[in-house]
């Protein structure tokens, strides 16, 4: 099982780094301490400087497929913010070791993460969404034993989670189209 982690999360890596071909990326290994890491163990952050593609940068996790994947699929996530910060790596490795540890994550799913995003922002949960700023081809990640998904780790508020619990959150999604 320790080389199909290992051979899943390079591939992973390996499709972020030819998607956003032309940009700075980074593999960081994240040290979550010994009994989360039996949780995530292959766990790597990958942060992709802005570039060609795209003009913030993007927090990317390669490791949850190889810990939670059934049936040769499995999730990844991507976040993407306008500065580097070591902040987001911790965010991504606190979204991964949740995901994994027991609150598997999936499409408009979301996960409160006990304090604002960043400093002063009212964002104070991850919406797990369709990656619209990358697309598909970001999306849709084959691996040597399956496939991985990768999808947006959105920042939201409260009260954008208390509207999509009721409102839906095509609702929600479109209210988000519409201020934009």
């Amino acid at each position: 099982m320790g080389a199909e982690r290992l051979s899943a999360a390079e591939a992973v890596e390996s499709h972020v780094r030819a998607f956003f071909a032309g940009h700075s990326v980074e593999a960081v290994d994240y040290d979550l301490g010994p009994e989360r890491r039996a949780v995530v163990p292959e766990l790597r952050v990958l942060v992709v400087a802005p570039g060609p593609h795209a003009d913030s940068w993007a927090y990317v996790t390669a490791g949850c497929w190889a810990a939670t994947a059934r049936d040769g699929h499995g999730l990844e996530f991507v976040m993407t913010a306008h500065v580097r910060d070591r902040r987001f790596v911790d965010l991504m490795a606190m979204l991964a070791h949740y995901h994994c540890g027991g609150h598997p994550l999936g499409l408009e799913h979301s996960m409160p993460i006990g304090e604002p995003w960043v400093p002063g922002s009212a964002c104070d949960h991850l919406l797990i969404s369709l990656p619209y700023l990358h697309g598909p081809a970001l999306e849709h990640c084959p691996l040597p034993e399956g496939h991985a998904r990768i999808l947006w780790a959105l920042p939201v508020t409260t009260a954008e989670i208390e509207f999509r619990r009721r409102h839906g959150h095509e609702a929600l999604e479109r209210l988000f189209i519409d201020v934009a």
